[in-house]
């Protein structure tokens, strides 16, 4: 029978399964819509059954649709990645790199020069401060931050770049607040803290010790957090590279707690497998070097 199916009718199939939408998966495949349904049809038809049903209001897979993708899926994979490995034999690196990473001012030129260096790569780059595990697969590699022990997953983390941190208040705030000298009595204070990313509401310290605080501010970003901190909103805990300045300045005060928070990390997580596609590997040493100056 596969004789009779062609490879592009089960990648339209494919990305279609992943999409659930004939627009999305042409965008994806950078095909005109009327040719991936063209595909899926010349499928379904070879194959004498239902892979999607359509509706005018949403598509769902059948039962052989599901049973076709979890089957073709690694076999798609494995060729895609055999085909990258070989090209290596060629002059340059190629392939398509697909990333999500947080919208941080410093990469951008890394990842310019990257490309540059590698005019064969295709990039799809997604900048999101705290992406849904769902909307991950598809991607080579997701950078995001952390702070503490990771949770479990499938993904490879590997560390970029660590930030010790330290909890400050501005003085106006110490005025109407009384010192925190403990874990304890910072959880009873106004806080600043972050929306989704690092876990949430949760502040985390070293030798495993976890706090839930009070904070009327929360946001995902460090340069709000620090605004916010100066403007007397709340405790928060900073990169202490972020603050030093404000801190030799007296804007900010450091808070001394005999516990120091945990570090704030910039991880790179790829495919849970032994080896990592080698235009990850390229692209993680790129970035490795790229970043020693910023630490």
């Amino acid at each position: 029978m596969i004789e009779k199916i062609e490879l592009r009718w089960l990648l339209s199939f494919q990305s279609v399964y992943e999409q659930l939408s004939f627009k999305q998966a042409a965008e994806q495949l950078q095909l005109p819509t009327s040719n991936v349904s063209r595909h899926v049809a010349l499928l379904e038809q070879q194959l004498n059954l239902r892979l999607l049903e359509r509706t005018t209001r949403k598509m769902t897979p059948t039962t052989a649709g599901k049973q076709l993708y979890q089957s073709i899926t690694p076999l798609t994979q494995g060729v895609n990645e055999a085909l990258e490995e070989v090209s290596l034999y060629g002059n340059s690196l190629s392939g398509h790199l697909k990333i999500i990473l947080p919208d941080l001012p410093f990469m951008a030129e890394i990842i310019a020069d990257f490309c540059l260096q590698h005019p064969r790569i295709q990039l799809s780059c997604d900048t999101q401060l705290n992406p849904e595990e769902g909307l991950l697969d598809g991607f080579d590699l997701v950078l995001n931050f952390g702070r503490g022990p990771l949770e479990d997953s499938g993904w490879v983390a590997k560390e970029i770049l660590r930030w010790p941190s330290c909890v400050v208040a501005a003085p106006q705030l110490l005025k109407n607040h009384p010192l925190p000298r403990s874990l304890d009595e910072l959880s009873t204070a106004p806080c600043i803290t972050s929306l989704s990313v690092l876990q949430g509401m949760p502040w985390r310290f070293k030798q495993n010790q976890t706090i839930q605080v009070q904070s009327n501010y929360k946001v995902n970003s460090g340069n709000m957090a620090r605004a916010a901190a100066l403007k007397g909103l709340g405790f928060a805990i900073l990169p202490t590279h972020a603050c030093q300045s404000d801190i030799d300045k007296g804007l900010l005060i450091e808070i001394d707690l005999n516990c120091e928070p945990e570090d704030l990390v910039l991880y790179a997580f790829y495919s849970g497998k032994k080896y990592p596609l080698e235009k990850v590997k390229v692209f993680l040493q790129h970035l490795q070097s790229g970043l020693l100056g910023l630490e």
